[in-house]
């Protein structure tokens, strides 16, 4: 395949029409469309759905599309592991993760792992769970760091951690001390994540599976508002897996307490690429990297708040 083909392919596919993309790339429609049709008659059927409204992708255009993308990736991977080596540049890893990840476990085991190789950068997009291994797929990402509550196609799975759903609270709180169940939670001020989140939708099903209902005084998209509001409020209750603030240890005033219902050890956490992505040596020991200080970190905050090791 030519070069044009593919520049001019991709061009429609980011645009969605003819039109769109010969406003981006300042070539002729006609230019474009024949190339688009050539591209099409050498691969022997159709890359797109046509329609007055535009052009979309079918399932043939989608695989080359991912294909190209992730060639395009790869490229730019190699060449500036290249020049790394040849001029000491820093050499780029895009990371991606859901929110409650990004508060303060994923830039501080980035940062960890820079402190050993200096000549890496990072770039960290934070995005919902569905968005997270979506964007792997797509060759957007080269790790994902995320919570799954079931396994996803099109991910290699690097490393898997149970991340059981956990309250945390106040050190002077009335839970803080002992076990306690679902039921015990209406006494109290209860701070949710949003239902975008996998842990708010395993927990608003455990609550419906024990005939609980539970009002939220406080709910949000970004779990540092949760986080921040029940470091405010002393009466307050928020839900989180020990993995959203394993960074922060929770210092001395909070507390984490495992809630006991069964379907609330459900959750994982996951570090997943991309299937058949190839691993530079750089991205090879950032793997492993993570598994072992995700394992490290694991059992020394289980130890500290008393969680049964899995």
């Amino acid at each position: 395949m030519h070069n044009t083909e593919i520049r001019y392919f991709m061009a429609v596919v980011s645009t969605g029409s003819l039109s769109a993309a010969s406003q981006q790339l300042f070539v002729a429609v006609s230019a474009i469309s024949r190339h688009i049709q050539r591209l099409e008659k050498r691969l022997g059927m159709p890359l797109f759905e046509r329609s007055a409204r535009g052009m979309v992708l079918n399932d043939a255009g989608q695989i080359l599309a991912n294909h190209v993308r992730r060639s395009m990736a790869d490229m730019k991977l190699a060449i500036a592991e290249l020049e790394g080596l040849k001029a000491r540049q820093q050499t780029p890893i895009r990371v991606v993760c859901t929110d409650g990840l990004a508060l303060n476990l994923v830039p501080l085991l980035l940062a960890r792992f820079r402190q050993l190789h200096p000549e890496v950068n990072f770039h960290l997009i934070v995005g919902s769970g569905q968005q997270v291994p979506e964007w792997v797929r797509h060759g957007e990402g080269d790790v994902a760091i995320k919570f799954s509550l079931a396994a996803e196609p099109g991910v290699d799975v690097i490393a898997s951690f149970p991340a059981p759903v956990t309250a945390f609270m106040h050190r002077e709180h009335p839970l803080a001390t002992r076990d306690f169940v679902l039921s015990d939670l209406n006494a109290y001020p209860l701070v949710l994540p949003d239902q975008t989140a996998t842990i708010r939708q395993l927990f608003d099903l455990c609550c419906r599976m024990n005939s609980v209902f539970i009002e939220p005084v406080f709910t949000s998209n970004q779990f540092s508002a949760v986080f921040g509001y029940v470091r405010n409020d002393r009466d307050a209750i928020g839900i989180c897996s020990h993995f959203s603030v394993m960074g922060h240890m929770l210092n001395d005033e909070l507390q984490i307490r495992r809630v006991n219902v069964e379907p609330l050890g459900q959750r994982m956490l996951q570090i997943q690429t991309e299937i058949g992505r190839p691993r530079t040596a750089l991205l090879a020991r950032f793997f492993q990297f993570l598994k072992q200080t995700l394992t490290e970190m694991d059992s020394q905050l289980r130890q500290r708040y008393g969680m049964p090791e899995h």
